[in-house]
């Protein structure tokens, strides 16, 4: 009997703590958790160290920079910078010349906030990065979704849409490199013709060594007019032929090198009416009387369709038309 008198007593005490500790659960609750910065994002995530030990080593105080706008960063897992130190020969991240480092890690770094949506939605395409080259020079970023989101062709989005408070981190299987001419001609399937002329076995010059060559280095930096799929299928129309195996190999060599110009980074920008622009090959002049266009020895007129892919070495333009040498009657 005494047991059962005394839960009268007990209850209101435990409905007092009751109330009590749901006020301040419902207090507590009130308070929404600090969103994580990027930086703090990399520092909570394990697999990201080896990204926050390279930030710190860089030149430049990366953090700094980071924590005071708002960007999107391609950050690579520690396995991706295991990989990357051990392609190049580097023990450590210690091995790393700070500078060369800087522009690395700046080269997955893109202003704004980019979601994963919004690359899909755009498919395929080059945005930039905030590395440069030596002239100051924003690096692009080619990126495609055909098969999953990568970057450069090297570089897959393994994690999409980590939200910080000054933007957004995905987390990548692959540090992406300073891109060369050819890294933006493989990776960008548009140019897939171009590239399988340029490496075609019988020809006497090496064009994806010398193209590869890095910035500082003659005969770099280059500027090249790369021709899309459909103007080279449109080259094999207007010569009858079939394939590029039917165009002789001095005829196809002659013709790559009215492509390429060596020891100059001409911009779309740098260009103006009548110039003339020196390639391997001999010249081609420039008109901008309706946009900007390269006209050959033959007057045949190549619209530059997209301008100013900027690689650490160089940078390309895209053209609708085959540029020629001079052809004999």
């Amino acid at each position: 009997m005494k047991f059962i008198l005394s839960i009268p007593k007990i209850i209101p005490i435990l409905l007092l703590a009751t109330v009590t500790m749901t006020s301040c659960t419902s207090d507590d609750n009130d308070t929404e958790p600090q969103e994580l910065s990027i930086v703090e994002t990399a520092l909570a995530t394990p697999e990201l160290s080896s990204l926050v030990a390279a930030l710190q080593a860089a030149d430049g105080d990366l953090i700094s920079v980071i924590n005071n706008g708002t960007f999107t960063v391609l950050a690579p897992t520690n396995t991706a910078f295991n990989t990357f130190l051990a392609a190049n020969g580097f023990a450590s991240l210690d091995d790393v010349p700070t500078d060369i480092l800087a522009t690395i890690l700046l080269n997955h770094v893109i202003t704004g906030e980019v979601s994963s949506s919004a690359l899909i939605n755009g498919g395929a395409g080059y945005t930039s990065t905030n590395a440069a080259n030596a002239d100051g020079d924003n690096l692009s970023l080619y990126f495609n979704t055909s098969a999953g989101v990568t970057f450069n062709g090297v570089s897959t989005v393994s994690t999409a849409d980590v939200e910080a408070s000054n933007g957004i981190v995905h987390i990548v299987d692959a540090v992406i490199g300073l891109p060369t001419i050819v890294t933006f001609a493989t990776a960008d399937p548009n140019f897939s013709t171009l590239v399988a002329a340029l490496t075609r076995d019988d020809l006497t010059f090496d064009y994806v060594t010398t193209l590869s060559t890095p910035e500082g280095t003659a005969p770099a930096p280059f500027t090249v007019f790369a021709p899309t799929n459909e103007a080279f299928g449109d080259l094999l129309t207007e010569l009858g032929a079939n394939s590029l195996d039917d165009i002789d190999e001095p005829t196809l060599k002659a013709t790559l090198d009215h492509h390429a110009v060596a020891a100059a980074n001409v911009r779309a920008e740098d260009l103006v009416q009548n110039m003339v622009i020196g390639t391997l090959g001999g010249d081609i002049t420039a008109s901008l009387d309706a946009g900007p266009q390269l006209i050959d020895a033959n007057d045949r007129i190549s619209n530059i369709i997209a301008t100013n892919v900027q690689a650490f070495n160089g940078v390309i333009h895209a053209i609708d038309k085959v540029i020629l040498p001079p052809l004999t009657e």
